[in-house]
């Protein structure tokens, strides 16, 4: 390779001598750029979703291809983030396909060094066993001679891309168990 045909496919010269003055099209390709194809080309549907990190709703592009996600990017047509995505919902696709994400429900026992699957329904069993016995456990009737009639044993914290309707069925569910600390993470 000769110096005037590395010259000449170097980017700069291109930029420079060619009509790409900006450098955003043929001039910034390299031989090996030319050849990448976007990973959004093969999918069979883009579906619009919302980035489950925060309270601000980017909208969010996800591509599917075989019933799989190949790919998560910013909506552009989203009024919020107008395409946009912070460095967590950039990298939200590993919440889908990562190989950190656990699909079976692990339980580590009180003292014990080490998880150990369990079914969905043993899990769920547990879970209602405890949210009982909490609320039983911190149950008051009265407090100084006045009715209460609520627990102290439960409380809960929502997250912030729960939606209207969810955070309306939360607070009725934990209100009904008698919880009174019920908060949101968008208002604290």
């Amino acid at each position: 390779m000769g110096v005037r045909t590395w010259i000449e496919g170097w980017p700069v010269y291109r930029q420079f001598s060619g009509d790409d003055g900006l450098g955003r099209g043929a001039a910034a390709k390299s031989r090996v750029t030319a050849g990448l194809a976007p990973r959004t080309r093969t999918a069979d549907k883009v579906v619009k979703s919302v980035c489950p990190y925060c309270a601000v709703g980017c909208g969010q592009n996800v591509y599917v291809s075989g019933g799989e996600v190949t790919q998560i990017e910013g909506d552009p047509d989203s009024p919020v983030s107008r395409g946009r995505l912070c460095p967590k919902g950039s990298a939200s696709l590993q919440l889908t396909t990562g190989p950190q994400r656990r699909h079976r429900v692990l339980y580590r026992r009180p003292h014990g060094t080490g998880w150990e699957p369990l079914d969905l329904d043993t899990a769920m069993d547990m879970i209602a066993d405890r949210v009982i016995a909490a609320r039983r456990q911190g149950w008051q009737d009265e407090v100084d001679g006045a009715l209460t009639r609520r627990t102290m044993g439960i409380a809960s914290l929502g997250g912030a891309t729960l939606d209207n309707e969810e955070n309306y069925l939360i607070k009725k569910l934990f209100t009904a168990l008698g919880a009174i600390q019920i908060e949101n993470q968008a208002r604290i």
